[in-house]
């Protein structure tokens, strides 16, 4: 038992020898390796608050999205980008047209229905930005990003009991108040790309404006097309994980 394992060791060192002399240690930590142009995937969440008309419907929520870059030689940015937000605090109550005087809905089986209300969204736009250095020999500084895209939130009526039909189907539309319009995003942060390529993360402040209006023709409670023009704000912190690519040329590539 024991030669069978001091021969295992020896096999081992010798594969582990040659396989240095053939992938030089450089290749994962010279300064050349998050140089030139590369594709960033990131994987993020965040949590924000509102203000302006989002504040007067929703609390704070958190979201979690991801995105697509590239990041060039100049360390100029352009990607696209997607988040899905969801939040527990509602402060309007769209049906209120259907509770009694004690505020209470009751189902088709008689009793009280428990109806939840929570907050559902998403955002997708295109970003541009710039990510700045302040050592030559790291990759890693300030990142500033402007964005432009889609945003849509609304109300979830979530009926575990299945109790109240109205809430349920075709019907949900006259309660959910779909909102959506032209957004517009900024983020500043840091972004760190390291050396190695394992420890590649961003942090910072996040701003979103999104310029809505309700996406329904009805609305049960008001008994009217909601047709405000609404600014919805979202402030908050994003954090976010960075998978790069680096596109190396033949004869950087080793085999």
């Amino acid at each position: 038992m024991k030669k069978y394992l001091l021969t295992l060791l020896i096999v081992w060192t010798a594969y582990l020898t040659l396989k240095a002399q053939y992938i030089p240690e450089e290749r994962f930590y010279d300064e050349s390796n998050n140089k030139g142009k590369a594709i960033l995937m990131h994987f993020n969440f965040g949590t924000h608050l509102p203000a302006a008309s989002m504040a007067k419907r929703f609390g704070q929520d958190m979201s979690l999205g991801g995105g697509l870059e590239q990041l060039t030689a100049n360390n100029f940015i352009l990607g696209v980008e997607g988040h899905y937000f969801f939040g527990s605090e509602v402060k309007e109550d769209p049906l209120s047209i259907l509770r009694t005087p004690a505020g209470d809905l009751i189902g088709t089986d008689q009793f009280v229905a428990s109806v939840v209300l929570k907050q559902r969204g998403f955002y997708v736009g295109a970003n541009v930005g710039k990510l700045f250095i302040f050592d030559a020999s790291k990759r890693s500084g300030l990142r500033l990003t402007c964005s432009a895209g889609w945003m849509q939130h609304k109300f979830r009526l979530q009926d575990d009991g299945q109790s109240l039909p109205l809430v349920e189907g075709e019907y949900a539309k006259g309660f959910d108040r779909l909102t959506g319009g032209l957004t517009l995003a900024q983020f500043i942060g840091w972004q760190h790309l390291s050396v190695n390529r394992r420890k590649n993360w961003y942090i910072g402040l996040e701003l979103t404006e999104g310029f809505t209006r309700s996406l329904r023709d009805w609305d049960f409670a008001e008994k009217r097309k909601l047709d405000e023009r609404r600014l919805d704000l979202r402030i908050g912190i994003r954090a976010g994980w960075t998978l790069p690519f680096y596109p190396k040329s033949p004869e950087q590539i080793y085999y």
